[in-house]
């Protein structure tokens, strides 16, 4: 069993210690997100899970705790994107991201520490050229400390209509979309880096790029030297390459304040307390 932590919240930024008391108990409790009254028990126990993988932007408050994984395999999605704190509202500097990054790298490892670049939105701010030049930037910044960059196009959901009309966020047409991934495929290759886009259904293999499973079967079977055989996860989108996997998260507990957020139902208080920063950018 792969567990998921989490696709639906920041759980390495903002609940490492509830996680680590479950692994202490070896369970946790999970409510089926469509029917909050149907809960799962789900086995934590080392010799039930093949493998953790976290999703997280900030991962500081885990560093010093990771010795509570040692009888687990885990790698870390970890979102490092070029926005301000218009977009991302609450999140550190940039610069101590970055940091984080680097230290979280050299305590496990480049190889379970997986860059993404995700979402790639555009406005009068954040524009094609300014995400060449970031990209290529932090792809600079993070030579040496990852191996994979996975990034992907925002998604227009319902749920985002609002912030999507208020932060002027446009639709990428399919040429800019064509020259982003062409700058983003030099950048990564200039810095020793494989590239992939997440649920992208669009094809960029002329640009080296392929096609992204975040939770990846190929990847764990590396980690623990055992070939792991489990089927493609029916529950994410048609263009998601995930395998299976149990997510152990709840949604609409995250802080983080990323206005793309599919994960987070109410945005207003985000919203409100950006307003004036937004008229006058």
């Amino acid at each position: 069993m792969i567990i998921s932590a989490s696709r639906r919240t920041d759980i390495p930024a903002y609940y490492s210690d509830w996680l680590f008391d479950k692994i202490k108990e070896k369970t946790v409790s999970v409510k089926n997100p469509m029917n909050k009254k149907q809960v799962s028990k789900i086995d934590l126990s080392p010799d039930a899970v093949d493998c953790i993988v976290f999703w997280s932007k900030n991962p500081k408050p885990m560093l010093e705790k990771l010795h509570f994984l040692n009888d687990y395999t885990y790698y870390f999605q970890f979102s490092l994107n070029p926005y301000d704190t218009d977009i991302e509202t609450r999140l550190p500097p940039e610069n101590e991201l970055v940091e984080t990054f680097k230290k979280l790298s050299d305590t496990i490892g480049a190889q379970r520490v997986i860059w993404r670049y995700d979402p790639v939105l555009l406005n009068v701010r954040y524009t094609v050229e300014y995400h060449i030049d970031k990209f290529n930037e932090l792809a600079r910044r993070l030579k040496g400390y990852t191996e994979k960059v996975t990034f992907s196009f925002i998604d227009f959901y319902k749920k985002i209509s609002d912030n999507i009309k208020l932060y002027r966020i446009i639709e990428i047409s399919l040429e800019e979309k064509n020259i982003l991934a062409e700058n983003f495929s030099k950048s990564a290759n200039e810095n020793n880096l494989s590239l992939d886009t997440c649920a992208e259904d669009i094809d960029l293999s002329r640009f080296n790029i392929e096609h992204a499973r975040c939770i990846d079967d190929r990847l764990i079977s590396k980690l623990t030297g055992n070939v792991l055989t489990v089927g493609k996860d029916k529950n994410q989108r048609a263009a998601c390459g995930c395998v299976k996997s149990v997510d152990i998260g709840e949604y609409n507990t995250c802080t983080n304040g990323c206005i793309y957020c599919y994960a987070n139902q109410n945005t207003a208080e985000s919203i409100k307390s950006n307003k004036n920063q937004i008229s006058r950018n």
